[in-house]
């Protein structure tokens, strides 16, 4: 009951119309972005985050959980119009959706790719609503030695979720680690790293190193790649018929329970469960001849499933702080610029905020299936903007956004060299994602494992003499080897059907 005022709470807030706004200027900036090929969710995510820096804590939460999800459905567009997936989770989407489009049905693929990620998402956050506050509830009796373990086990999975070798992944964490300690020392409150430059005394702007390694990267790479607009399938017919819609209903359903379920677990990314979703509906079919050649039921079950695990894995984001997929790495990152910290806590200390975002993601949902349908054909004509007229837009937009936080040049400059650090990262094929994440966890597995050892006189064996954090322990080493089997086995698939190599996210 308590969980339900909450939440009726957080809706009242969200009805008032600047709150409104936000919600629809995210999902539609999320969107717009999303179909742009090569951006994804992630992208989008680090390129819109400077817009939110002048909002409050709540209003820029909730608008980027609209670019989150938003981007998201976005993704789909690109995938089924053009055979292009922006990211390795719409691959599954190209393989029904582009022929569809090439028989003249787009506009009932991209209808039913629409609705089946608005059942997906509000399933998805139904299942937030009564999940997370009772993981954090019994995350509350958690110490420094649970939380140090739980951090290793966000580590661990995200390491091997990058797409790149586990050895790679390491090495940039511990990269990140380094650049996490520059600043005042946790424990001796004096400068360190700084190598006598005051500047560095206050240690690295997040946002400039989020804006440096996916805005301006982003930049770079598409003027290597020399970006243009490519021809596309000509949109007839907007909305699904009737026969669509009941040939996808238990599809939609499939993949949302699928999606949901498995999204709850760190390391099974959005990319692994639409392919699940894929493979569960080819073997249920009674025709499955049709997969591969225009079956509805091979864009509905994988978007939907896509989309309830982007759901799903706000779950262990918010109730213990562990990013279950790269784009809610960089949101964990946001969260912490915003002020707040994902945990346990969040529920108690900022219950307000919580629930009001949680609220107007339900909103938001509604929002994107009454503007996207109507709007596939504008959509559709943006997937042709030329990426000269993208890029000095998004220059802008990450120069402004980097300056703005602390009316400093050196975080502009700082931004412009991790835009080139990063264009050099993934051209030699060096994960992002675990750097980001360790800059952003550094200073809380220093404070947890300080602590911990503080409390058993610098005994390490504490963190296997405690019985939840050896819990905690198997049970990452468990999370560890299903991610692993199942990311060799997506991988193949990914191939299989692409020809290439893609990074999950």
């Amino acid at each position: 009951m308590e969980t339900i005022l909450s939440l009726l709470n957080g809706f009242s807030e969200v009805v008032t119309p600047s709150n409104l706004l936000i919600v629809l200027l995210g999902s539609l900036l999320g969107t717009l972005v999303g179909v742009l090929p090569g951006l994804g969710p992630t992208s989008a995510i680090a390129i819109l985050l400077p817009v939110t820096t002048i909002l409050s804590p709540v209003q820029g939460l909730m608008m980027m959980a609209g670019i989150y999800y938003g981007a998201m459905y976005g993704g789909s567009t690109t995938a089924i119009l053009m055979n292009i997936p922006g990211e390795s989770s719409s691959v599954p989407t190209t393989l029904d959706g582009y022929p569809l489009a090439k028989q003249g049905r787009a506009g009932a693929a991209l209808g039913i790719a629409a609705i089946g990620s608005f059942i997906a998402g509000i399933i998805g956050l139904v299942g937030l609503v009564l999940f997370a506050p009772f993981l954090a509830d019994q995350a509350l009796k958690f110490g420094p030695p649970e939380y140090f373990t739980i951090m290793l086990l966000a580590l661990l999975v995200l390491f091997n979720l990058t797409g790149y070798s586990f050895k790679k992944s390491v090495i940039m964490g511990l990269f990140g680690f380094l650049f996490s300690m520059v600043g005042i020392g946790m424990t001796s409150g004096v400068p360190r790293f700084d190598f006598g430059f005051s500047f560095l005394s206050g240690g690295f702007e997040m946002v400039s190193i989020i804006i440096g390694l996916f805005a301006i990267t982003e930049v770079l790479k598409g003027l290597e790649e020399n970006r243009q607009s490519i021809e596309q399938t000509k949109i007839t017919g907007i909305y699904p018929t009737r026969k669509d819609l009941q040939q996808s209903r238990f599809s939609i359903l499939r993949g949302s329970v699928l999606g949901f379920l498995l999204g709850i677990l760190p390391g099974v990314s959005a990319t692994i469960t639409s392919f699940l979703s894929y493979d569960l509906e080819k073997k249920v079919s009674k025709h499955p001849e049709k997969f591969g050649k225009g079956a509805i039921e091979g864009v509905a079950g994988p978007e939907s499933a896509n989309n309830a695990t982007s759901s799903g894995g706000f779950i262990p984001l918010l109730a213990l702080g562990i990013p279950a997929s790269p784009p809610l790495a960089v949101l964990l990152a946001a969260l912490m610029i915003y002020g707040l910290t994902p945990g346990p806590m969040l529920f108690e200390q900022n219950s307000q905020v919580v629930w009001t975002v949680i609220a107007s993601m339900f909103i938001g949902n509604v929002i994107l299936l009454i503007l996207n349908l109507p709007l596939v054909g504008l959509w559709a004509k943006l997937t042709n903007v030329p990426f000269g007229i993208l890029a000095p837009i998004i220059l802008l937009i990450s120069i402004i956004g980097a300056f703005s936080v602390r009316n400093s040049m050196f975080d502009v400059v700082v931004a412009v060299i991790f835009g080139v650090l990063g264009y050099v990262f993934h051209k030699y094929q060096w994960p992002i994602i675990p750097f980001i994440l360790c800059i952003v966890l550094g200073p809380k597995i220093e404070r947890n494992f300080i602590q911990s050892l503080e409390m058993s006189a610098g005994n390490p064996l504490i963190f296997i003499q405690r019985p939840i954090s050896l819990i905690i322990l198997v049970s990452a080493v468990m999370i560890l080897i299903l991610s692993i089997f199942l990311m060799k086995r997506t991988k193949k698939r990914v191939l299989q059907e692409t020809g290439e190599q893609m990074e999950f996210s």
